[in-house]
């Protein structure tokens, strides 16, 4: 019947003849916004100012939350007063002794929130777990959020801060966005002690035979600074240094960042940052920073951002926020640490990947419960109807342009023809073993013909499907998902990896492009083959696999929308995170360190006479 009706809405889309006059859905807003031209649209997605409306910005919505002190938000989990350091009224440090005091409580269901695969409109995957953990308080379920921290880089770039939006934000929304507790300063510390100390071997003599042509390891800064990307660094007089080129990466990127995200412990991060590569000899030994003497230094540094984040969101419902791994070359979730504290300390445990499932709940799948050993019950996957209208492949849609009209018409074919990469996107989901709840995130935009179409399409699936007005409603919005999850979450668990560690580094890429990328074959260069024998010779061989590839779509291929097959993804080199604990395989061009915009978010960020942070969005 819904194959029947998808071809009868793409047969009357083509003709013409699917434009039918339906009202679209317009929730309420708030009162007490301001009319301000050029302002974010209130519900997420916005690429160009297509409408203005009435309705408070994020940073003004945040700044008249009423917060609970932490230390309350701290006792509501149930965490001890000698494992909450407090930093300041509103945002506390958590003892690592606080997972093992709380081994007996009883385990949270654990859901991890991803998505279809981005488009520029922005699908509202944040926002959508910030109001799923509140809507668990209002079903009377005791519902905690995990999630990474943003980046400095983004937040003054294009992106903006990654705090959620409207009323489904974790406040306050400046400390997130701006430096928190300093984790990420820290990682980048720790880093570069590293860079220093390595570049110090090489200048006192190169006592373990680095090769400099073969060295890997470069530099990073949590700024957005294209002009940094390829340096040459030992310039000046020969106490200055060996000359040689390198680079730097945002800290995001870095793999320090990932062994946060990773970590288990404080014994266990020690021991990663001991077998980070730094490079290799003429013959392709591999040299750590433990050869090189720099662990121990960098595990100093490290120590105290080891402990996650307490804070809260507007609701009060408690978040733990900690690490930010790179969504492309690294996994793209919040650490392993924050996961096996909140398990124990909450009723639904709430967590998002980044990316698309493709992505990141692929590697939250086969690397992160690889690593913690935690089994998920559900994945909520958020989708829009503009996002499916964007994957028909029938739009041309640009950052910072206006939206095409056309794609604010009704019409459910294109929603229809668009529905591949949901369907593809469930099935990534399934071949887990998970069930999949699919969440529409509702725009004022949409029509009622238009989010039908996606719940049939889910529900022929055999996915739980709920709209979800969280952005302008709160958790409120999303207590139609919360009865959802909970259903999911009731059923038997049936969780599976992809691949065992067993298997060959080609294996295991081979099997994510065939099952999870639709790939009819994987092409390797010759140099992705001589790197993957050296890893293989190294000991390297059983570490999972990360793809690098573009998030804007199922394929290696950012023009292929939808859920295209039998492309044939290819492989440009691979890389080793050793200490993190994953190889990576690069797709494509990856940027490391991005650039900023002609007009970055940090040409309106800013502070007032009171000392209150302007611009944030």
């Amino acid at each position: 019947m819904l194959a029947a009706r998808r071809k009868r809405l793409l047969r009357e889309d083509r003709t013409g003849l699917a434009n039918r006059a339906t009202e679209p859905i317009v929730r309420s807003t708030p009162t007490g916004g301001r009319l301000v031209p050029g302002r974010k649209s209130p519900w997420p997605g916005r690429v160009g100012e297509n409408h203005r409306v009435s309705f408070p910005s994020d940073l003004e919505i945040a700044q008249a939350a009423v917060l609970r002190p932490v230390t309350e938000i701290a006792g509501s989990l149930g965490l001890r007063a000698e494992h909450v350091e407090t930093h300041g009224a509103h945002v506390a440090k958590i003892d690592l002794a606080a997972i093992g005091a709380a081994e007996g409580n009883p385990r949270a269901k654990y859901v991890v929130v991803t998505a279809v695969t981005p488009t520029p409109l922005g699908e509202g995957k944040t926002t959508t777990s910030v109001g799923l953990a509140q809507a668990m308080g209002r079903i009377g379920r005791k519902g905690l959020l995990a999630l990474r921290q943003p980046s400095l880089g983004p937040t003054f770039g294009i992106k903006g801060g990654a705090a959620g939006g409207g009323h489904s934000q974790v406040v306050p929304m400046e400390l997130l966005n701006l430096h928190l507790t300093g984790d990420f300063h820290a990682v980048t510390a720790a880093h570069n002690m590293c860079a220093a100390i390595l570049d110090n071997h090489l200048h006192h003599g190169n006592e373990r035979g680095l090769d400099p042509a073969k060295i890997t390891w470069r530099r990073v800064l949590d700024v957005n600074d294209r002009s940094l990307r390829n340096v040459t660094i030992g310039l000046g007089a020969k106490e200055d240094g060996v000359m040689r080129q390198t680079g730097f990466d945002i800290t995001a990127a870095s793999e320090v960042m990932a062994i946060l995200a990773l970590s288990t412990s404080l014994a266990d991060m020690r021991a990663r940052l001991g077998r980070i590569v730094v490079g290799y000899t003429a013959d392709d030994s591999a040299v750590t920073a433990e050869n090189i003497g720099a662990a121990g230094a960098m595990a100093v540094l490290m120590r105290d951002a080891l402990r996650p984040n307490l804070m809260q969101t507007l609701e009060n419902t408690p978040a733990l926020i900690h690490a930010g791994p790179f969504g492309n070359i690294a996994t793209g979730n919040s650490s392993v640490i924050a996961d096996l504290l909140g398990i124990r300390h909450s009723e639904y445990l709430i967590t998002e990947a980044g990316f698309g499932a493709d992505m990141g709940a692929e590697r939250f799948f086969n690397i992160k419960c690889r690593v913690s050993g935690l089994r998920p019950d559900a994945a909520v996957l958020v989708t829009t109807v503009r996002a499916l209208k964007a994957h028909s492949g029938r739009f041309r849609i640009v950052a910072g342009k206006p939206l095409p009209p056309e794609l604010l018409e009704e019409n459910p074919g294109d929603v229809l023809a668009g529905a591949a990469n949901l369907a593809k996107q469930i099935e990534n989901v399934k071949v887990h073993g998970v069930s999949p709840v699919v969440a529409i995130n509702v725009f004022p935009t949409d029509h009622r013909s238009e989010i039908d179409a996606i719940k049939e399409t889910a529900q022929s699936l055999g996915a739980r499907v709920a709209e979800c007005t969280h952005f302008v409603d709160g958790g409120a919005g999303a207590v139609d998902l919360a009865h959802e999850v909970v259903r999911a979450c009731d059923e038997p668990s049936d969780f599976r990896f992809l691949y065992s560690d067993e298997a060959t580094l080609p294996e295991k890429i081979e099997t994510v492009a065939t099952r999870i990328y639709g790939a009819a074959a994987v092409e390797y260069t010759d140099e992705a083959r001589a790197q993957m024998d050296r890893y293989e010779r190294n000991g390297f061989g059983r570490l999972p696999v990360c793809i690098a590839k573009t998030h804007l779509s199922i394929s290696g291929d950012p023009s292929l929308k939808g859920a295209p097959t039998g492309h044939t993804l290819k492989v440009r080199e691979v890389r080793a995170s050793v200490g993190a604990g994953f190889v990576y395989p690069i797709c494509g061009d990856m940027r490391t360190m991005p650039g900023l915009g002609a007009h970055p978010a940090a040409h309106r960020i800013d502070i007032d006479d009171d000392g209150r942070v302007t611009g944030l969005f």
